[in-house]
């Protein structure tokens, strides 16, 4: 699966948030950063409640569509009979998002913030219409790329906005805020699943990309306000009229966007991780040649990637200092360990709990979204003890030993017999524990940064979480397709083996034996096993985070100079 600063702190100016001039940042390489330095010297608190109440909006937006495409997605998959394709999908649409977010932050910062956030939003739209109209798995796959890039960079120009208008101090704070919509989303997400799923899903889409313009544009309007004002207070410094030509602009923003630095990234990212979800979703295939060529190739890629940008690249996406800065390397490292944690069990979740458990979509979706609902309760109390403190590594040394106590208790639970009660508690305990990692990661690798590199680690830091999406769904995918159907077989009733295939590929099919009857006593047993060992798959992974905390260093967030002029 990022947010910034707003409530809790006061506001310098009450009714205008203007600077001396001399208080004006001086000229800055890149136009995107200039325009958002002179726009937070000129609105005004109303205009920033407007911005807020946008970006709030939006993430309100995004939740939604994400707890419905959740709860819709294994009822979707098996109506074209593709329920095993879940974590395929899911792997296609990481690593579109991880590709999108590097050159989304050269947009921000070459041009200006709200031509990236307008540009998402379209293609975030193309997608959504995609998804309402698709009759196959194909256009569905296609479909959620789109929109997962999207609303991926849509949320990102959001954080990007939101870490210009804020503090160091009170960042944790801003980020708890705009990602709080998931507090009502958890709830009513999961009823309008189950509205949709029993009228016509292709309405949930196609209800989210009418409200999502609405819900953006104010912000959009807002910004270019404030930009205008800044205009027209001699805020903004322009550049001279180029005189390149056609051949040498093009060639300009091949350097600028780091075209050979993002192919090189995109082709060894989709290359090596789709060789892992590949093998892990055919049975066997793990000794094939064609798997472990795509596997060596992409890993050289990789490093021929990371080479390029030490050694060769003109214009690099990040200053080598801060890709090797302890601190960052740490936040990084942490945020993609935590997410194949995550992901390594989470695809399948609500189809275990109504397989197992015998929930309802609805009730199914309750429970996935515990973690939704107590996630920005808890966010709200860590930006305060942030701000009151001053620090944030004592509370990742707190968070660790928790999330690996409640990831623990899953692997008991994991098996037919135990009360559900004991799943929600667990819920509740990694809601905390991963909430706290997501908002400190983002303070952290923002304490180690200057202003103009704001977008390009919050792209950073992102594109690791998404990777280790990517990841953690490809073990999933690997798990599912190596342990379930193998116990099917062995313990379906003998007049069901040979229908093994149809009920492994659809959801509808497996809840259709009533429970009690042998088929479903099979089926939750083949089920119970396979999220098990998910599971611990999960917990050994997530035993690296000590390592990735110790290495962070605890910097004192109430020393840091924002080049941001509005503060909260």
């Amino acid at each position: 699966m990022d947010t910034d600063t707003i409530k809790g702190a006061t506001v310098e100016r009450p009714q205008s948030l203007n600077l001396k001039d001399s208080e004006i940042p001086e000229e800055i390489q890149q136009d995107g950063v200039q325009i958002a330095d002179a726009v937070t010297t000129t609105w005004t608190r109303k205009h920033l409640i407007i911005a807020y109440t946008s970006m709030w909006l939006v993430y309100f937006v995004n939740n939604l569509n994400s707890s419905l495409t959740s709860n819709l997605s294994a009822y979707i998959t098996s109506d074209f009979s593709e329920h095993s394709l879940l974590t395929v999908i899911s792997v296609i649409t990481s690593v579109m998002g991880a590709a999108c977010l590097m050159p989304v932050a050269k947009v921000l910062n070459l041009f200006d913030r709200t031509v990236g956030f307008v540009l998402m939003l379209a293609i975030a739209i193309m997608g959504l219409i995609m998804m309402a109209a698709c009759n196959n798995i194909t256009t569905y796959c296609a479909a959620q790329a789109f929109y997962t890039v999207g609303f991926t960079g849509a949320i990102f120009c959001i954080d990007v906005i939101t870490s210009d208008t804020s503090s160091l101090r009170d960042r944790g704070l801003a980020y708890a805020l705009t990602s709080s919509p998931s507090m009502i989303t958890a709830f009513a997400g999961s009823p309008l699943s189950n509205q949709f799923h029993e009228t016509n899903w292709r309405w949930a889409y196609g209800t989210i990309c009418i409200i999502l313009p609405i819900a953006a544009l104010p912000l959009i309007v807002t910004w270019e306000m404030a930009k205008r004002k800044a205009d027209k207070n001699g805020h903004l410094q322009y550049k001279e009229r180029s005189t390149r030509t056609w051949g040498e602009t093009i060639w300009f923003y091949v350097i600028e966007f780091d075209v050979i630095g993002i192919f090189l990234m995109i082709g060894g990212t989709i290359l090596f991780l789709t060789s892992f979800n590949i093998a892990g979703n055919t049975e066997g295939q793990w000794r094939s040649a064609k798997i472990i060529a795509m596997m060596v190739v992409g890993f050289c890629v990789l490093v021929a990637f990371v080479s390029y940008e030490r050694w060769l690249a003109p214009k690099p996406f990040i200053p080598f200092h801060l890709i090797t800065d302890r601190t960052v390397i740490g936040a990084c490292l942490l945020d993609i360990t935590y997410q194949i944690s995550y992901y390594c069990w989470a695809s399948y979740f609500t189809s275990y709990l109504q397989v197992v458990y015998n929930t309802s979509l609805t009730q199914a979706g309750y429970i996935s979204a515990i973690f939704d609902f107590m996630d920005p309760i808890w966010l709200i109390g860590c930006g305060f003890l942030i701000r009151a403190t001053g620090r944030f590594k004592w509370l990742l040394c707190a968070a660790v030993p928790l999330y690996l106590l409640a990831s623990g208790l899953m692997i008991y639970f994991r098996q037919p017999g135990h009360n559900i009660g004991y799943m929600c508690m667990c819920q509740i305990f990694l809601a905390v524990g991963g909430g706290t990692f997501i908002l400190i990661e983002q303070v952290a690798v923002l304490a180690a940064a200057s202003h103009e590199d704001y977008a390009a680690m919050l792209a950073l830091l992102s594109t690791f979480g998404y990777l280790g999406g990517a990841v953690g769904s490809s073990v999933s995918g690997a798990i599912w397709t190596n342990t379930l159907p193998v116990k099917l077989r062995a313990n379906l009733p003998a007049e069901l083996k040979d229908q093994w295939e149809d009920i492994y590929e659809s959801l509808d099919v497996q809840l259709s034996y009533a429970v009690g009857t042998p088929a479903r006593i099979a089926i939750q047993d083949a089920y119970a096993f396979s999220q098990r060992n998910m599971m611990i798959a999960g917990t050994a992974v997530m035993g690296l985070s000590i390592a990735w905390v110790l290495m962070m260093r605890n910097i004192k967030v109430h020393n840091n100079k924002d080049l941001s002029k509005v503060l909260f």
